[in-house]
């Protein structure tokens, strides 16, 4: 894909990118830049260019005492879904995940975002878990690879 670009988010302007398309998906979530810059000491944060803008980003956590498995997360902007730019993240984000060790492969994704069920499903996701964060209405749904 061509006029993809994906980076590793480091700079500050490229996690301001990466935050915004996190907090356009993940509404109930919002992200301040200083939980993002905390953020990205602990996990793989990564954003995608189309044409210089950003249209997506990923997370890889890695497996840690809570959760045993890595977890990938891939998000692509309603604008740009459906062009490949999700699979090129899941897809980088996974094989970063595979290198990290641990109980498989976990995603989360917001229960709201029907799209992005279905690609972790399309994928040989399974749903494990629902869970609702203190105040929110919207319950996150954790899926693990089969």
């Amino acid at each position: 894909m061509k006029d993809l670009l994906v980076e590793r988010a480091r700079t500050e302007e490229q996690l301001e990118d990466w935050r915004a398309v996190h907090n356009a998906i993940v509404p109930t979530a919002v992200l301040s830049s200083e939980q993002v810059r905390e953020r990205a000491g602990r996990n793989r944060l990564d954003v995608a260019y189309s044409d210089g803008a950003p249209v997506g980003c990923s997370t890889v956590r890695p497996p840690d005492g809570e959760t045993p498995a890595a977890t990938v997360i891939a998000r692509t902007l309603p604008g740009f879904r459906g062009r490949g730019f999700g699979t090129a993240l899941y897809e980088r984000g996974l094989a970063h995940a595979r290198t990290l060790g641990g109980a498989g492969v976990e995603t989360v994704v917001l229960a709201s975002n029907e799209e992005g069920l279905r690609f972790a499903l399309a994928r040989g996701f399974v749903e494990v878990e629902r869970y609702v964060l203190p105040g929110d209405t919207i319950p996150f749904v954790t899926l693990r690879l089969t």
